[in-house]
Parts: C-alpha cells; sequence; structure tokens
C-alpha cells in the first residue's frame, strides 16, 4: 500500500542543466533510483490544486505565516476517468512538512471537492483523511484553480529510505482546462535548462550530503510551484493592465 502519511522537512534548490547532471551523478554513489525510474528516465506527476474564490490560500502561504494549508489533486501520468489518484492536505508547521492523503477514483475525488460529500467508503480509501478532508471542505468555500504538471527523476539513500531527493523539470501550469485527464500542457513555470531540486528527510541531513551541497555551492531557496505559479499569474496580469492602459 502506498504511504499515506508524511512528516518531513523539504529543503529546495534551483539548478541549470549543468549543475543538475554533475550533482546528479555525484548522488548515484550515495543514493540509487526510484524502481519506476530504474526503467523510466522520468514518470510524471500531474496536480489540481483548491482555492477559494480569491485565491485565500495561497495568499495565506506566499505571507509566510508559522502554519499553512492546502489542498490538491494528484495523479502519476495522465489518469482516466476511473484511475486511482490521491487527494491531499499539505500542512506546514514551522518547517515540518505534513502531507495526508487518501486514495479515490478521479471522478470520486472531483465530486467529493464539489459536494463535501464523502464518497462510499472502499478498500483503496483512508477513512481518517477522508474525514479530515471534509472537515477542511467545511472551513473554505474550494474550487479549482490551477493545474500543475512536471516530469520527475527520484532517488534514494542507500542506507535510509526516510531521505529522498527529487528532480523536477518541465513544469507546466494553467489557469484553464482544470481537469487532470487533459494531459500536461500549458504555460513553462522554469526557465529553460533549469531543474528543482528537493531534499526530504524525516530529521537532518546526513553529513555526506551536507559536504556535497557546500561542495557544490547549493543554497536553498523557498520556491513553492502552486506559489510562484500565482505571483507570475500576477505578473502577468499587471502587464496586460498597463499595456492596455498605455496603449
Amino acid at each position: 500500500m502506498a504511504i499515506e502519511v508524511f512528516n518531513r522537512y523539504e529543503n529546495k534548490y534551483l539548478l541549470d542543466s549543468v549543475a543538475y547532471r554533475n550533482f546528479y551523478l555525484q548522488l548515484l554513489e550515495y543514493m540509487e533510483l526510484d524502481d519506476y525510474n530504474k526503467q523510466h528516465e522520468f514518470y510524471s506527476i500531474t496536480n489540481l490544486y483548491y482555492d477559494t474564490e480569491h485565491d485565500a490560500l495561497i495568499r495565506n502561504s506566499l505571507s509566510k505565516p508559522k502554519y499553512k494549508e492546502k489542498l490538491r489533486l494528484r495523479a502519476y501520468g495522465t489518469p482516466k476517468e476511473d484511475a486511482k489518484v490521491y487527494l491531499e492536505i499539505k500542512k506546514k508547521v514551522f518547517g515540518l512538512v505534513n502531507k495526508r492523503r487518501t486514495g479515490l477514483k478521479l471522478n470520486e475525488a472531483y465530486e467529493f471537492v464539489r459536494t463535501g460529500l464523502q464518497p462510499e467508503l472502499q478498500g483503496y480509501m483512508n477513512k481518517q483523511v477522508l474525514q479530515e478532508i471534509t472537515y477542511f471542505l467545511q472551513q473554505y468555500e474550494l474550487q479549482p484553480k490551477v493545474y500543475l504538471g512536471y516530469d520527475r527523476k527520484a532517488l534514494f539513500s542507500k542506507e535510509n529510505r526516510d531521505l529522498r531527493i527529487t528532480f523536477d523539470t518541465n513544469i507546466n501550469c494553467r489557469r484553464y482546462d482544470l481537469r487532470l485527464e487533459s494531459g500536461n500542457y500549458g504555460e513553462p513555470l522554469l526557465a529553460p535548462g533549469q531543474w528543482l531540486m528537493e531534499v526530504k528527510a524525516e530529521k537532518t541531513i546526513p553529513m555526506w550530503l551536507s559536504r556535497m551541497l557546500s561542495e557544490h555551492q547549493m543554497y536553498r531557496t523557498s520556491f513553492s510551484k502552486y506559489g510562484n505559479e500565482y505571483k507570475k499569474m500576477l505578473k502577468n496580469s499587471k502587464l496586460e493592465m498597463e499595456s492596455v492602459l498605455y496603449a
């Protein structure tokens, strides 16, 4: 069964293609590829983020509070209507990320968020998480706001599976056609050749990794995919308004 509850720290780094390649090759001494990546260079992740009409969740998140939360629907690849997907609550408290998710069929997930009514309990669902999401839906009037899809390469530590590093590229986003089954397309979120690396660990990172990050002069950055999409949207809206005003 897939892990449905996560508690970990996540640090993020933006890399160019050269830095990604050099760092990735050195990591292979200590880490091994995710089972799927052993057969395929990347696997695809598609997400649908929910928010209020006036984007209360992401605006609160960008204000850097001590506590923040969001709801997203995640699939691996482009799902069919009856495919299994994951509805997730992701919270961050004083830097610690807590993610709780339940498996659902795609149409069940859509209806659950739309109506707030729990689907009939099935063996692939997590009852406790369903109840938590129901409460979350009672606190906010949510609607689908952003699609985000990307290609991922993931590695695990050979000594400790709690340490995971992922590399994301080809990050696409859109605020239209908000259906996971429509496939991964939209506007690029990163510049060509950029990669987003995430270091995920339940505790502190090992000395060998700390040393590697220092040797490669890699420094943590604050980078939320949804947050950066929102800031990009605001910037584009401002430019469009200015072009109309000064046309």
